[in-house]
């Protein structure tokens, strides 16, 4: 490599080009939505942002930039960490700013591919890899995604207007990047050093390539080739064909032994050799599979159907196993490790078995579908009380409005005072469905509070007797201390419980003083009517309604947006992409029901690619929580946040890009002559 390009060069040249890359992409967001007529609603939200936008998009970028210049992956970000009392719920907003990130970022992969290839390939060189990584090139789109997000979070319009600015923005972004990614690789080349770059790590496999494959097949549309039946068939059909005829044209020595005159056992050896050589198994799990290579080559024997059926147990036994083993980065890992000792003995079952079956196959896939599931709920398990709680807490919405209807009938013409009433009305109904989320909605705190109710109701009973007023007397302090613990539990300030609870007080002085707990002549607070839609609402009304109903509204137009996907790793997202369609509907309720615990998946979230296992799945697939690779990562996700990355390509199973299959694609491409 030439000695006069400094390994930092290309991100010095970064650093100095971020302020003018900041003002350009202001004037260009400003151009784009004067020039198209369906912009024309951001622009209002626009001018909210444009004022600081140069300003933060630039200190974010160079933060970034500084990061990687110190060698450090500046988008690394492990899943959140620690107990659930402290962990944030994914929900579809966290989901949307994901779905905008991944877009920014691809629209200028696209459109700079060569060049990122090219740049990659050098700081894949200087690190003395054999294979450019993504998140080893510091200069890649998705980090000038993340400043263009940050420049816009940090200003005042609302998450939905974010989003479509970023889409807004994609265009012009990627544009102005490869401009600098042509001028980077022209720096490549005048350092003499381009055609080493082109071409390093070209003899690598690529990771995703399969992926693509297998999105471009679809869900559903496998009818012979791509699949072990239409290999099996195209090798017969190849053996059928009579030889001699024609000259033989030269042939690559490198090239993969033909499978003219290939039998069943030598096409078996072929596969399985392609799976024993997938670049993402780790040592131990190759020798695992190895191991089970004995038992596949017997079954073969007396089976027919195995060279045949890519749903057969051995191989989806395989694939579970194999998908389950890539999850992990180490070989050290606690839970692989116990793991793989599990699957020794499992395997040598199957090797020890005089007569393997199909049924054999399918019992120790049984067996270790419920050791990965055992696993994976031991993740969760000393978190069972706090996961419950935020299972609950997707029904406090419908609760709240429950209980308020219920306090409204309970407190009906009760000789409540105007605040004491409003007190019941809110405040007390947040006690209640607090102590349900928290406790369970049977539970004794629950109920306890739902009492509170009938004992103030009760307490401003006019006493018949001298003995009656003695009795309230000697109730009352602990009435008083049972409100101010529920005012406690949900953090209510002095400012909003005081103003109730003196009024109570008087109330209470009035009764024990002989007289009724409201003056006649005061005017008693009013039930609302749900019919009179026309009565203006207070001030106070119309905060509490937005504050209840902020968290419930659901971004709806985004959810519908193509996404432009290329090289993620993704599975096909064309039947879970129209919301409106029942297809789509139906396609998304299969993805969601077909979900268990134990499998493993790659998701785009919080910005970034991670792999997450689930460990825990909530009543009704309402709530789902992962755990990462390091154990102590935990990630809980709303099923409307994944429906958002699945219609986006921003998840995908493990599973779905299997062992089994990429070995079958790999040797029908040999067949096809590479």
């Amino acid at each position: 490599m030439s000695a006069s390009l400094h390994p930092h060069h290309l991100i010095d040249h970064a650093l100095t080009e971020a302020g003018p890359l900041a003002r350009e992409l202001l004037n260009l967001v400003q151009d784009e939505l004067d020039a198209q007529p369906q912009y024309f609603p951001l622009r209002d939200g626009w001018r909210k942002v444009r004022g600081n936008f140069a300003a933060d998009f630039e200190g974010k970028l160079i933060s970034l930039l500084q990061a990687g210049r110190r060698g450090e992956d500046p988008l690394h970000r492990p899943l959140q960490i620690g107990g659930l009392e402290s962990l944030s719920l994914v929900d579809e907003h966290q989901a949307l700013q994901d779905v905008a990130i991944a877009h920014v970022a691809q629209a200028a992969e696209e459109m700079s591919r060569a060049e990122l290839h090219q740049i990659g390939n050098f700081y894949a060189a200087l690190r003395g890899i054999a294979r450019a990584r993504e998140r080893d090139n510091p200069l890649r789109p998705a980090l000038y995604a993340h400043a263009l997000h940050h420049a816009l979070a940090v200003s005042p319009v609302g998450a939905q207007a974010q989003y479509e600015l970023m889409r807004v923005a994609a265009g012009p972004l990627a544009r102005a990047l490869n401009r600098q990614y042509v001028a980077a690789c022209a720096t490549l080349h005048a350092a003499n050093i381009g055609d080493m770059v082109a071409s390093h790590g070209r003899t690598q496999s690529d990771p995703l390539a399969h992926q693509r494959l297998a999105a471009a097949r679809g869900i559903g549309s496998r009818s012979g080739q791509g699949t072990l039946d239409g290999l099996s068939r195209r090798v017969d059909a190849a053996n059928s064909r009579p030889q001699g005829l024609g000259a033989a044209a030269p042939r690559d020595p490198n090239a993969p032994a033909p499978f003219v005159r290939t039998t069943g056992p030598d096409m078996l050896s072929r596969l399985y050799d392609q799976i024993l050589a997938d670049p993402r198994l780790l040592p131990p799990l190759k020798a695992l599979l190895a191991r089970l290579q004995i038992a596949v080559v017997r079954l073969a024997r007396a089976d027919a159907t195995l060279l045949r059926r890519q749903d057969h147990p051995t191989w989806s036994l395989l694939n579970r196993v194999a998908a389950h083993g890539m999850a992990f980065e180490r070989v050290d890992d606690p839970r692989l490790v116990e793991f793989l000792r599990f699957m020794e003995a499992e395997a040598q079952l199957l090797v020890d078995a005089p007569t393997p079956t199909a049924m054999l196959f399918q019992q120790v896939l049984a067996r270790v579908d419920a050791q990965i599931d055992q696993q994976a709920r031991q993740s969760s398990a000393q978190n069972a009380v706090a996961l419950a709680a935020l299972e609950r807490g997707q029904q406090r919405n419908e609760w709240r409005e429950l209980i308020r209807e219920q306090i409204d009938h309970q407190i009906a013409g009760a000789p409540l005072a105007p605040r004491m009433h409003r007190f019941l009305q809110t405040a007390w109904v947040e006690v209640i469905v607090s102590a349900m989320v928290r406790h369970g909605r049977e539970s004794q705190e629950a109920l306890a509070a739902m009492e509170t109710v009938d004992a103030v109701i009760d307490s401003l009973t006019t006493p018949r007797d001298s003995a009656d007023r003695e009795a309230l007397r000697m109730r009352l302090p602990v009435l008083i201390e049972r409100l101010m613990a529920g005012c406690d539990s949900i953090q209510l300030p002095d400012a909003k419980r005081e103003p109730a609870l003196t009024e109570l007080m008087g109330q209470h002085a009035r009764l024990l003083r002989g007289q009724p707990a409201l003056d006649p002549g005061a005017r008693r607070p009013t039930r609302p009517d749900a019919t009179s839609s026309n009565a203006p609402a207070s001030a106070d009304e119309i905060v509490r309604r937005l504050m209840e109903e902020r968290d419930s509204q659901v971004p709806s137009h985004w959810l519908s947006v193509d996404v432009d996907r290329g090289e993620l790793p993704t599975v096909p997202v064309q039947l879970y992409n129209e919301h409106d369609s029942p297809d789509a509907r139906a396609a998304l309720q299969r993805w969601i029901d077909g979900l268990q615990i134990g499998r493993w998946f790659h998701m785009f979230i919080q910005g970034d690619w991670h792999t997450a296992q689930i460990a825990w799945i909530g009543e009704g697939h309402q709530f789902m929580l992962f755990v990462g690779r390091e154990a102590e990562e935990r990630m809980p996700l709303t099923r409307r946040a994944l429906e958002a990355l699945l219609a986006n390509g921003l998840i995908t199973a493990l599973e779905d890009d299997s062992v089994v299959q990429r070995a079958v694609d790999t040797l029908m491409s040999d067949l096809d002559g590479g």
